[in-house]
């Protein structure tokens, strides 16, 4: 019976609990037909019903877990009174208090757990794991009270207990919580590595559990504004909930996946969840939860109302209020002002200018441990409905005040992925400012504000200066199998032979692998945001065109001899349509052998459409940037226009960049020397080509055939100053650090590239479309050459459509020809691709 019970236990531990109750059961049966009311039999049938009660009450209703409890207290009045039956007191007490916690009274687990530590400090037991269990669970009410210190104390005295009696399992729970104590405190990486840490213990003593720390790392992903990541950790770990019936969490689970699903714009799948989850949280009596998932409901259906241009109806914020006043009943102070929040964008959406301004005012303030989407979300009402009463000046006030907390949170991420995603937190206030001050954009004056607004909202990640990075041997362990799969697919490929495991494999690894990047060395110290004034005077004789793409209009700031300008170009969508035609015309045209006829005709279509867009793009400001050289800072999918194939562009010298911040970073003098030429395999011509530019650089470092490994291109690149690279790769738009280029022993990660300590000044991604973006919240455009940027590479030339080896080949020996002779990345390029810019769509990204 003793050993049904411990095994009941373990499972429990693990999750397992319809297993540990079909042994507690069995353990129960063993015992009544025993039938010895001595006290060493009433304690062990106390034992197994306390356990049964806490592990029924994880897949069925709470209620039966309290109900439980009460038969094991009866049991407890036949003890004799000493060390058993106080402990047992103890036990019956502890699990009772849990079972508060679990449906939403805090206040009233907290006391109990501090009645009964004092006894379990007395009575301590050889093994310590009483009290390490116990100090683990009030830990986790300190943290839902707010209470971070408290938690801290109790988990670490939890650890302490753990290491001295060999409990591993108590560790990993210990650490999980130290993951949600550094979420609370806003510290995402710290709380990721925790949650790994804890993932890594639990794998073997708990493995059950870990479906809680995936719960726990998705909700630290959705602070981060990684929504698709977060999803697919939920993805991961409902399953195993499900199967494991761990209904709390489950429905938890579901409320969390969600926020995901909100955040990528589901809005069925949002509801969906939220429904559920309600209906799981009233059968356990949790009516907390049940209000929590309730307003996961109502934010799907104001989100979605809230995106479109339509009137909300009136029940709309009237059920959030609701909701709100049932969620400060029980003392859900974040979830009460979200709510609240939610309603008053509703009413001023609706012109209800008064009743929103009562409900603003009820808004508590935030917390230090409030999230920050909800920091961004009170300073979004409170300049909506400034804009909405007349008081431009508050609005603003406050997305600037806004702004700049968000940056605080983004300054304490770690991996660049996660810089990146905070954006989409501060995103509509962002688009509020730049729209509202478009709108009245007026003069110089206006033009010089409007950049100064867009230089705040955008492509920030970019300002960071990069730090060294931190070795870590499982993520290079990791990388180093992710190139050997990815290699074994593509020989795989060519065989005939089938490859659906290998890419599996090669998805977990990615996983993991980006998992690690989060927080294994933080992304760099970050810089301030340049002035108009300091960009105008660093642009000394070029010209900067930066648009700004605001509802479905577009315009452009033109600052040109220290004067700023801003014009009108019309409609967004359609310049946004007609660039996406020109590309699929410029992949069409991409093959070195098409035949004349498709040719003929592929390329007079890319004319009338590149004619097309230089009218709607370039002619309404050809009297402000005359022949100067520019600089672009474009807007949206616009950052893989082929600026060059535009007929008034043709021969000109220009830069792409993805603020005028990071232009000005990068336009500092770089180093020329040494030259790192690199060939990989598969490109037809590639060893040849790069072979023949030992013509125009003698001393280069070659780097190809067989000694075209990752390990020695990264060592070539590092330091370098001009790096030319012929490789086939790919951009990988769900997860750009693992944009990749293909050498001989597989893939280099774009992830690897960016941390270089010292990074090539100036590299030309010389084949594939590696110049390629995917364009996140906040103007982020991040992919293979985006990351070379943002670890403080200068200059970066690649291609934004498919191109030809051989019109490669040519174009990148004009290039380096004229880059030899002394002529800068942007006019050197200029020249490359005017023979020929549609089969040449390179562009000169960062600073040329």
């Amino acid at each position: 019976m003793l050993a049904l019970h411990r095994k009941a236990n373990d499972s429990a531990a693990s999750a397992h609990n319809i297993e540990a109750i079909r042994l507690l059961r069995k353990a129960l049966r063993l015992i009544d037909a025993e039938a010895r009311p001595d006290p060493a039999w009433v304690a062990a049938r106390i034992r197994v019903l306390i356990s049964l009660a806490l592990a029924t009450s994880e897949v069925g209703s709470t209620a039966k877990g309290f109900r439980g409890l009460r038969r094991a207290q009866a049991h407890l009045e036949q003890l004799p009174e000493g060390r058993s039956k106080q402990e047992l007191q103890a036990v019956i007490s502890g699990q009772r208090a849990l079972l508060l916690f679990r449906v939403g009274r805090p206040a009233e687990s907290l006391a109990l757990f501090d009645a009964i530590i004092p006894t379990l400090e007395r009575l301590q037991s050889e093994d310590g794991l009483l009290l390490a269990r116990t100090m683990t669970n009030r830990a986790q009410i300190h943290a839902e009270m707010g209470d971070v210190d408290a938690a801290a104390r109790d988990f670490d005295r939890a650890i302490e207990l753990a290491a001295e009696h060999g409990l591993a399992r108590i560790e990993g729970k210990a650490r999980h919580g130290l993951g949600d104590l550094a979420q609370l405190a806003g510290d995402i990486p710290g709380a990721l590595h925790h949650y790994e840490e804890a993932a890594r213990i639990l794998e073997s003593v708990a493995p059950g559990w870990l479906a809680r720390v995936r719960l726990d790392q998705a909700r630290a992903l959705l602070v981060a504004g990684l929504a698709r990541e977060a999803a697919r950790h939920l993805d991961e770990a409902l399953p195993d909930l499900r199967r494991n019936r761990v209904i709390q969490d489950l429905a938890e689970a579901k409320v969390a996946r969600a926020a995901a699903a909100l955040l990528e714009g589901d809005y069925d799948l949002a509801r969906h969840l939220a429904v559920l989850a309600r209906r799981r949280f009233l059968r356990r009596g949790n009516k907390p939860w049940a209000e929590v998932a309730a307003l996961a409901r109502l934010r799907a259906d104001a989100t979605e109302v809230l995106e479109s241009a339509a009137t909300p109806p009136a029940r709309l914020p009237s059920n959030l209020l609701r909701v709100a006043d049932r969620l400060a009943g029980l003392g859900l102070r974040d979830e009460t002002a979200a709510a609240r929040l939610l309603a008053v964008r509703l009413l001023v959406r609706r012109g209800a200018f008064d009743a929103a301004a009562e409900q603003l005012a009820k808004v508590p303030k935030p917390r230090r441990t409030s999230p920050v989407d909800h920091k961004m979300l009170l300073r979004l009402c409170r300049a909506e409905l400034a804009v909405a009463t007349g008081r431009p000046r508050s609005a603003l006030a406050q997305a600037r005040a806004g702004l700049t907390e968000l940056g605080w949170a983004r300054d304490r991420m770690g991996g660049l992925d996660l810089l990146c995603g905070t954006a989409v937190h501060g995103q509509e206030l962002g688009a509020l400012a730049v729209g509202h001050v478009l709108a009245r954009a007026r003069g110089q004056q206006g033009a010089r504000r409007l950049l100064a607004w867009q230089e705040r909202t955008r492509a920030q990640v970019y300002r960071y200066e990069p730090l060294p990075a931190i070795d870590d041997p499982v993520l290079a362990r990791y990388l180093t199998e992710m190139r050997h799969v990815q290699r074994t697919v593509q020989q795989h490929r060519l065989t005939g032979k089938p490859v659906a495991a290998l890419e599996s494999r090669y998805a977990w690894l990615q996983r993991e692998a980006s998992r690690l990047g989060w927080y294994t060395s933080r992304w760099g110290r970050p810089r301030p945001v340049c002035s108009p004034e300091e960009v105008a005077q660093r642009l000394g004789g070029r010209t900067l065109v930066s648009l700004v793409g605001h509802a479905d209009s577009l315009a452009a700031v033109v600052v040109r001899d220290g004067r700023f300008n801003l014009v009108r170009l019309g409609s967004l969508s359609e310049v946004v349509e007609t660039a996406r035609q020109l590309h699929a015309d410029l992949h069409a045209l991409a093959p070195d052998q098409l035949p004349t006829a498709l040719s003929a005709a592929v390329s007079a279509s890319a004319r009338r459409r590149a004619a097309l867009l230089d009218e709607r793009l370039i002619r309404p400001l050809s009297g402000l940037i005359g022949d100067t050289e520019l600089v672009i800072v474009p807007t949206g999918s616009l950052h893989a226009l082929p600026w060059p194939a535009l007929p008034s562009l043709r021969g000109r010298p220009l830069s792409v960049a993805p603020s005028a911040t990071v232009w000005v970073a990068a336009a500092r003098a770089g180093r020329p020397e040494p030259v790192v030429l690199v060939g990989g395999p598969g490109v037809p011509g590639a060893v040849g080509e790069v072979r023949q530019l030992r013509t125009v650089y003698p001393s280069a470092r070659l780097v190809d055939g067989e000694a075209a490994t990752s390990e020695t291109v990264l060592s070539a690149l590092e330091g370098s100053g001009v790096a030319h690279l012929v490789a086939h790769g790919a951009h990988e738009p769900g997860n750009a650090l693992f944009s990749r280029l293909d050498l001989i022993d597989g893939p280099l990660f774009a992830h690897e590239a960016a941390r270089l300590s010292n990074p090539p000044q100036r590299v030309v991604l010389a084949a594939c479309e590696l110049a390629m973006s995917h364009i996140r919240p906040g103007e982020e455009a991040l992919g293979f050459a985006g990351a070379l940027l943002a670890s403080g590479s200068r200059t970066v030339v690649g291609a934004v459509a498919r191109v030809g080896d051989s019109a490669a080949a040519q174009a990148m020996t004009d290039l380096h020809r004229s880059l030899a002779a002394g002529l800068s990345p942007a006019v050197a390029l200029a020249q490359a691709t005017a023979v020929d810019p549609l089969r040449r769509p390179f562009l000169c990204l960062g600073a040329g």
